[in-house]
């Protein structure tokens, strides 16, 4: 039986890197799942009782399904630009959870119909950037109508609204009543939507990164970039919408992104040249003071939407870059998970991680160890190609800390009897670079502190979670 992976492309990617091949494999998987995912939600709702799904929205289901193939059929890359959207991962997972559930007498709730009914939306952005003529009517909820990867219509309603919309020759019309006056767009040859009317809310497109397929959205309007639920993730802060003046500076950023990556080496911009899809937009973690000011940031990934990265504004370049280099580890080895199983540890939070106050489970351990020796690897290629003594301090801090609080977990992920031959192979190049990283070790009084930083974060987390905890 041929592996999934072969071991020279497991190696590389154990040491936290990976070729465009390599990253290449875990894409194509990724976007084969995504596709059975839109195939079985459409089988989900045929077999769906109609109390769930009822036949006024399963006809509405096969229209939408139709116009895709239409557009598929024109354009087959601007219609999976869409469906491949990171953000149409938690959408098409919510459907397929709602139209699983129990049925009741009373009809889908509002949220799987509103669910449902984002097929529409997916399916008119798929057709604008096909070049499909159509016109249908969609609804709004929460004062937008989202047309994924495209933007948004921000209407007068701040509840539920119908909006009839019409797409020929490149000219989008959206009318909210039929008394006011019309939105007017037009599509652009970058692929994006523009509009001199306020009322249109585009998604910004980033430049994309070197030998990437495209711009990089930055999407503040899509309404799955969140779960829904009320519930954040640990650290992180809620999605927000910005305005002009935080979009000039999120593009200012970015664009001092690409040389900074490169200093990280030339496989730190294949990942994200090949990863990385869309950024969505958070708001500054609590505490961290007004949007700029500051170098506190949150960040995250969600399994769900492969290819995305959820961030606050970071406050340089260098944050920035760094920030994209994290979590794209974790996109990286959530996509490798996925592929092929590395361990069969149990998932109790037990284990002490220095990058978090709470017990993790052995994924959750391995997933941070795996981002944090990326940092420790991209900051000590920063320090010694810094010029400037504040920026070799500031990299060598970051340097020794991360790699001080992998030297913690490591002995615990190695010692692991759960670990398959992949995980096995995986955690072996953790600490073959773990231990490359000793040949330009950093100044002593940055290891001291990082050394009793790691220390005392065990004792805290110890006094807060009971010693006998491995």
């Amino acid at each position: 039986m041929i592996p999934p992976l072969p071991d020279r492309m497991l190696r590389l990617l154990g040491r936290t890197e990976g070729d465009a091949d390599t990253l290449g494999v875990l894409v194509r998987d990724q976007d084969t799942r995504r596709l059975l995912l839109l195939r079985a939600l459409l089988d989900a709702a045929e077999a769906a009782p109609a109390a769930l799904c009822p036949p006024r929205a399963l006809d509405r289901l096969r229209q939408d399904w139709a116009l895709l193939e239409t557009a598929e059929r024109a354009d087959r890359g601007a219609v999976r630009t869409v469906l491949l959207h990171p953000l149409a991962g938690p959408w098409v997972q919510r459907c397929l959870r709602g139209l699983s559930g129990s049925a009741t007498a009373t009809g889908p709730g509002p949220e799987l119909r509103a669910d449902l009914a984002h097929l529409s939306a997916l399916a008119a952005a798929a057709a604008i950037r096909a070049g499909i003529p159509f016109a249908t009517r969609l609804t709004a909820h929460d004062g937008l109508l989202s047309l994924p990867t495209l933007g948004a219509l921000c209407t007068a309603s701040a509840t539920s609204t119908t909006v009839d919309i019409a797409f020929h020759d490149g000219e989008l019309t959206m009318r909210e009543d039929a008394a006011g006056p019309p939105l007017l767009a037009h599509t652009q040859p970058d692929g994006t939507t523009g509009s001199a009317d306020p009322r249109w809310l585009p998604v910004l497109a980033l430049p994309a990164v070197p030998s990437g397929t495209g711009p990089v959205p930055l999407d503040d309007v899509d309404p799955y970039r969140t779960d829904g639920s009320g519930r954040r993730p640990h650290g992180l802060s809620a999605a927000t919408h910005i305005d002009d003046h935080e979009r000039k500076a999120w593009a200012e950023s970015w664009n001092g992104v690409v040389p900074l990556l490169r200093i990280g080496g030339e496989h730190r911009l294949t990942e994200a040249a090949v990863l990385l899809r869309c950024l969505v937009p958070l708001g500054p973690p609590p505490g961290s003071g007004p949007t700029g000011e500051s170098a506190a940031h949150c960040s995250g990934t969600r399994r769900e939407a492969f290819g995305a990265v959820l961030s606050s504004k970071p406050a340089t370049p260098a944050y920035f870059a760094s920030t994209l280099v994290h979590e794209l580890q974790h996109t990286k080895l959530s996509a490798l998970g996925a592929l092929v199983p590395l361990h069969h540890e149990d998932p109790e939070p037990r284990h002490f991680a220095p990058w978090r106050s709470d017990p993790r489970p052995f994924d959750g351990l391995l997933q941070g160890a795996y981002s944090h020796i990326a940092l420790a690897d991209y900051w000590q290629r920063f320090a010694l190609a810094a010029r400037r003594v504040t920026h070799r301090d500031l990299a060598w801090a970051e340097h020794a800390r991360c790699r001080e609080q992998v030297g913690a977990v490591l002995p615990v992920l190695a010692g692991s009897a759960a670990l398959t031959r992949e995980g096995r192979v995986l955690v072996n190049e953790m600490i073959t670079l773990y231990h490359r990283l000793d040949d330009c070790p950093p100044p002593t009084g940055h290891l001291a502190r990082a050394e009793a930083y790691v220390a005392t974060t065990k004792v805290i987390w110890q006094q807060r979670n009971g010693p006998h905890r491995p």
